[in-house]
């Protein structure tokens, strides 16, 4: 007996060690349910998140872009309008253009309506006169003009004839008063030469007398003897043929003897003097 109660005691105690199992088993498996309806709702919630500020970006970038859209549009509709403008502005000059052409070709039309006019219109007996006594003047004017022309070429001629003429009286003798200048050198030796020589005197003066003869006639003839002694070396009428020493200081740079006499006619060099500077 004592047996068989132990046994059914210890049944009993498996029976409930069992329920107890059963119910803790029960209980984690509601915890593990409710953990993973916990976890899948967390997961839903981040989710939602997610999506929610996917939802926010796009949204943003959608209104980004709308407003580029529209930035871009107003920027086409400026530019548009620019554009319209500018056209309106050639069409306008284009407008004004072609209304001068036309009023030019209206006055043109007018000027030679009326000229139409007057040509067909008979003239007067004093239209007739008034044109007559227009080219009359006209004529007159022409004719004055032209008798000016021809007494200024006169004149100008006339004193250019004379200047000739005079430059031609002036030097018609220039050759013959060259070739007499070596006869004048000759006297001027003989007289130098008669100076140091026991001749008489009558020859001395017969030579001297001749010679003051020949000069009077070449100056008369518009001869006249360059200066030289003592005087700046001039290209333009002296030709130095050599250098001697200074007796003076002051004669340096001078001229200071005449190897050849030089002459002029009438203001013009016809033979350069030959001379010697001071060195």
């Amino acid at each position: 007996m004592f047996n068989i109660n132990r046994d059914s005691k210890n049944k009993e105690g498996n029976k409930e060690i069992k329920v107890e199992q059963q119910a803790v088993n029960k209980a984690d498996a509601e915890n593990t349910g409710r953990e993973k309806n916990s976890s899948e709702k967390s997961a839903g919630a981040d989710v939602k998140v997610k999506d929610e500020k996917e939802e926010k970006v796009e949204e943003s970038k959608s209104e980004v872009e709308e407003k580029k859209e529209v930035k871009a549009g107003e920027k086409a509709e400026v530019k548009e309008g620019e554009k319209a403008e500018v056209k309106e502005g050639e069409k306008e000059k284009a407008k004004a253009k072609e209304e001068n052409r036309e009023d030019e070709k209206e006055e043109k039309k007018e000027e030679n309506k009326e000229k139409d006019n007057k040509e067909k219109q008979p003239e007067t007996s004093e239209q007739k006169l008034n044109k007559e006594i227009d080219e009359l003047k006209k004529a007159q004017a022409e004719e004055k003009d032209r008798y000016l022309r021809l007494a200024a070429e006169f004149d100008n001629y006339r004193r250019r004839t004379a200047k000739e003429r005079l430059e031609l009286i002036e030097t018609a003798s220039e050759s013959v008063i060259k070739s007499m200048l070596p006869i004048a050198d000759d006297f001027e030796r003989a007289i130098a030469v008669l100076k140091d020589s026991k001749d008489s005197d009558a020859s001395k003066q017969g030579t001297e007398l001749i010679y003051k003869k020949m000069m009077e006639m070449l100056k008369n003839s518009g001869v006249t003897v360059i200066e030289a002694i003592g005087k700046d070396l001039n290209t333009d009428e002296h030709e130095a043929i050599a250098q001697i020493p200074a007796k003076d200081p002051k004669q340096k740079g001078k001229i200071v003897e005449v190897a050849q006499q030089g002459y002029k006619l009438n203001g013009k060099v016809i033979r350069f003097a030959k001379v010697v500077m001071g060195n």
